[in-house]
């Protein structure tokens, strides 16, 4: 049990804020303090927890060897510290919030999941290898990554650490192809069928996800769910459009939390 609240207390970030859980589950690529900018609001709503998923942040797991199942026993260990909680995911957080609320439904109020989709059968990063690996590594500064990645630089300055000769990624990229390419032999839809709690979907507008899947969440899930998609936004929503996604998950919580 001391190894267990080790490995939870060393992948936990706290935001602050009191009353019910909420665990915001990062995409991939990232890590709990991504969420910054979203955890300041949601302070208002409860106590809001991040975790470092396996590969990515604080988190001690390296080396890959992992299954999404993993990822969301690690996510039930911390519920089973805080309590039952909303769970707000982004793209691989909210794969891992589907399958959390499905296999864990005692631990799991609500959920919120940001441009993912259930079934992405064929894909491979292949296509993207070469983007990543041209990536200019190590990067000399900070502002060197906040310009490189424009829109997206401050987002990215959290997923790198600097070391001797610069900025790294955080995460090491044949963990994340290994994590991304089990999306692509596995359907997820028969976690989805298994919900009952309450789920926002919000899908962007410019999605690299399949097309049609996150419309058909509401017919497919067990539980009520409302759809959005949010227009002019791509992948990172509560990045592209942070009022549009304040506003559609603050009416979430106030209806699943009554505040």
């Amino acid at each position: 049990m001391s190894g267990l609240v080790t490995c939870i207390k060393s992948i936990v970030v706290e935001f602050g804020g009191q009353g019910p859980g909420i665990l915001l589950l990062h995409g991939l690529m990232g890590r709990a303090t991504t969420w910054w900018p979203t955890a300041r609001w949601l302070t208002a709503y409860g106590r809001v927890v991040g975790i470092d998923a396996r590969g990515h942040g604080r988190s001690p797991h390296r080396g890959g060897g992992w299954r999404t199942e993993d990822f969301v026993e690690d996510a039930a260990a911390v519920l089973a510290e805080i309590g039952p909680s909303v769970v707000i995911g982004h793209s691989m957080g909210g794969l891992h919030a589907w399958c959390l609320a499905a296999t864990h439904p005692d631990l799991v109020r609500a959920v919120v999941v940001e441009d993912i989709a259930p079934d992405q059968r064929g894909k491979t990063v292949d296509p993207w290898k070469p983007h990543f690996e041209s990536w200019p590594v190590p990067f000399e500064s900070l502002a060197h990554i906040r310009d490189y990645f424009g829109p997206l630089g401050d987002y990215f300055t959290e997923c790198f650490e600097e070391r001797e000769d610069g900025y790294h990624l955080i995460a090491d990229l044949e963990d994340l192809y290994e994590i991304a390419n089990e999306w692509g032999r596995r359907d997820f839809w028969p976690f989805v069928e298994r919900i009952r709690c309450p789920m926002l979907a919000i899908e962007a507008e410019h999605s690299a996800m399949p097309p049609g899947q996150m419309a058909d969440l509401p017919r497919r899930a067990g539980g009520p769910v409302h759809h959005l998609v949010v227009a002019g936004a791509g992948h990172v929503v509560h990045h592209d459009a942070p009022a549009v996604y304040r506003g559609a998950v603050e009416a979430f919580l106030s209806e699943v939390l009554g505040r």
